[in-house]
């Protein structure tokens, strides 16, 4: 199997090429040449998830041996990664079923993805031609920086740079990125949001003069955001690792459908539930659920998108997006793979912040329901969703049930849900405290008293990776602007190399 871009000016590579070299050099993203066809879960029903995963890697990752994947696999997602459980299906009530993807180091869903690129990577290099050590550039709205930084951590061969929005992730996100230990890992503030932080990665990826600058430093770039095929492919697995749980479980037999409700902002997640939907997983609805930041609720329902709207800072930090890069994919799969509207489509992107797409207005709605839900819902559906059920909801995932509801109530859908939780509610504990107790209990407490004060009121333990971080010292402080970007980057490796 070979990749190819989005934008069809750059000549095919392997699958570890695409890997390794995260964006295509027309600045296209990396997609399969063809899709593979789902069978049915009798080869997963009696796997691990690591046995699982290897499954879905070899249909995809064909320039790997099975041994190598079986290793990349096993290492990403044994127990001391994951020591309670990879990705498990809680179901709620006959009709809820929630996907935990938060049970990995960092307690986010960023952890399927991310403890399994490295291992990915580091056979890709060693398949290529080049000889030199690897950066990887992250932009991140919170929960991918600690996640990929925990990944790459003291990777040989690595060094790897975070950016993030200074004021626009959580207090525990930053201090999870800020606190990260490491000789390889740097973190930098972003003097603006989510955004302009994404769209600076991809101009140093784009810049000649920067990667000039890497080379002569023994340094190729690449990425482990989810313009990176190598972080969205493992998130193919978990969709079919929890429709085979449902059928172990006679909840659901093999061929019924399920709707999938996907919190998202990068268009990543969701993008991976279309492909499985691709491969022939059995899917109703794709049910998309937004924040305030609802440009795709707009594009989705009308196949218009436009970022020029104001950007809104959100309790669901990690959806703060209005730029979704994960977005070209799709638009290249429903054009029958025809890069020339999509070129034209980013360009209108670029230059106008919108492009109109409506054209596949059809095929969105036939495939996409989509909607949005205010902090203020958000907060409503984390108190009633614990009274009601006995079960926290982080801020991005509670998005996705009060959007799910909607769907219920519009759509009056008879399938099974899937409903996916991407974080730990204990990574958004003042948000999660605040729907719970009020503002009376919450005020002044800072982010560990509000662990111990969650953990008491509700008899969920703390998470071992957020309680351990207490008394742990700031170790990265730089801050800088957007368009300072790739000198901070420089600088911060010649610092590094002294």
């Amino acid at each position: 199997m070979e990749y190819i871009s989005t934008r069809g000016m750059s000549l095919p590579t392997t699958s570890a090429g695409a890997i390794r070299k995260g964006m295509a050099p027309d600045g296209g993203l990396y997609v399969p040449d063809s899709i593979p066809v789902w069978s049915g879960t009798e080869p997963l029903l009696a796997s691990t998830y690591q046995k699982r995963a290897a499954w879905l890697l070899e249909q995809f990752l064909t320039d790997y041996t099975p041994a190598e994947i079986a290793s990349c696999a096993a290492a990403a997602y044994g127990s001391e990664k994951f020591p309670e459980a990879v990705a498990p299906v809680r179901t709620l009530t006959p009709s809820m079923h929630v996907l935990e993807l938060w049970h990995g180091p960092t307690c986010a869903f960023k952890d399927m993805a991310l403890q399994l690129l490295p291992h990915l990577l580091r056979h890709a290099v060693a398949k290529g031609e080049e000889n030199q050590r690897t950066l990887i550039l992250v932009a991140t709205s919170g929960d991918t920086g600690k996640a990929a930084l925990e990944g790459f951590r003291d990777v040989p061969g690595t060094e790897i740079v975070v950016f993030y929005p200074a004021r626009g992730v959580s207090p525990m996100q930053e201090w999870q990125m800020v606190t990260q230990e490491g000789a390889n890992v740097h973190v930098v503030a972003v003097e603006g949001n989510f955004d302009d932080a994404q769209r600076g990665v991809k101009a140093l990826f784009a810049s000649r003069d920067f990667n000039e600058a890497l080379l002569r430093r023994g340094l190729q770039s690449s990425s482990a955001n989810s313009i990176n095929w190598g972080r969205l492919v493992p998130q193919l697995v978990y969709y079919f690792s929890a429709y085979t749980d449902l059928v172990q479980r006679n909840i659901i037999k093999q061929g019924d459908p399920v709707d999938i409700v996907v919190p998202t902002g990068n268009f990543g997640n969701i993008l991976a539930a279309f492909y499985a939907r691709s491969m022939g997983l059995p899917v109703h609805k794709l049910v998309c659920a937004a924040n305030a930041n609802n440009v795709l609720v707009d594009f989705l329902r009308t196949g218009v998108y436009d970022g020029n709207r104001p950007f809104v800072k959100t309790m669901s930090p990690s959806m703060d997006i209005l730029v979704s890069s994960n977005v070209e994919r799709l638009l290249f799969e429903l054009n029958d793979r025809d890069p020339s509207p999509v070129v034209s489509w980013m360009e209108s992107l670029a230059s106008k912040g919108f492009y109109d797409a409506s054209s596949l207005k059809s095929q969105l709605t036939d495939i996409f329901w989509v909607d949005w839900a205010g902090d203020g819902e958000t907060l409503q559906t984390i108190g009633q969703v614990y009274r009601e059920q006995g079960y926290l909801l982080d801020p991005h995932t509670a998005v996705a049930w009060s959007v799910y509801e909607k769907y219920a109530a519009a759509q009056g859908s008879s399938c099974p849900a899937l409903l996916v939780s991407t974080a730990s509610p204990f990574k958004f504990n003042r948000s999660v405290a605040l729907a719970l107790l009020g503002e009376d209990e919450v005020q002044a407490r800072d982010e560990f008293e509000l662990l111990g004060l969650l953990a008491r009121h509700t008899g969920w333990p703390v998470p071992t990776p957020l309680r351990d971080l207490k008394g742990r010292s700031v170790r990265h402080k730089t801050v800088c602007p957007p368009e300072d970007m790739g000198k901070t980057v420089l600088s911060l490796l010649d610092k590094q190399a002294k």
